[in-house]
């Protein structure tokens, strides 16, 4: 237990019916009349949910023991996706629903990190930026190429993103993790 004089960003809390909840931002407010209040913005651990909340200083909250670790991915097996913790070479499945939008970044020996509490998986974080092939995309046309459009191709993961006109197959590519934007060749 912590009270909310002692929140920090990245903070994770457990409320409302065990929720968990990660600090977003804080912020002190003493206002000339009245009590003391902090004022934060959460982010729901599960669900990526941002929502306001304000309690009043010096509350007891519940904070979430969250373990963070660096771990590898190995293989899909059946819905779960297999990783492999590199200190300790466990080998822990996690479920694709918890997986998401990563799934569609990582290849097989990709580092990522994976949050637990109380031993089942939350999330799986990937770096921000990853190298990956096109697989498959259309050649630019000849007129094509002075408007700087963009056009779809298909990465070797099976993921779809769009490119700049000039890129071809078989061409390595950096992509944005978060947003699954073209950042350039790699």
């Amino acid at each position: 237990m912590a009270t909310t004089n002692d929140l920090k960003n990245g903070m994770v809390l457990k409320l409302e019916g065990g929720e968990l909840w990660s600090v977003v931002e804080f912020q002190h407010v003493k206002p000339g009349k009245g009590g003391a209040f902090v004022r934060t913005k959460l982010k729901n651990v599960l669900s990526g949910k941002v929502v306001d909340k304000t309690f009043n200083a010096g509350v007891k909250v519940e904070v979430a023991n969250v373990d963070k670790r660096e771990m590898q991915y190995s293989y899909k097996d059946g819905d779960d996706f297999v990783f492999m913790d590199t200190e300790t070479y466990d080998m822990v499945n996690v479920p694709s629903v918890t997986v998401g939008s990563a799934a569609n970044y990582m290849l097989e020996n990709t580092t990522a990190t994976v949050a637990f509490n109380e031993g089942s998986a939350l999330y799986v974080e990937l770096p921000a930026a990853v190298e990956l092939t096109i697989a498959n995309t259309e050649p630019g046309l000849q007129g094509d190429r002075s408007t700087g459009g963009t056009k779809p191709a298909t990465l070797e993961t099976g993921a779809e993103i769009k490119v700049p006109l000039f890129i071809t197959t078989g061409e390595k590519v950096k992509v944005d993790t978060r947003s699954g934007e073209y950042l350039g060749r790699a």
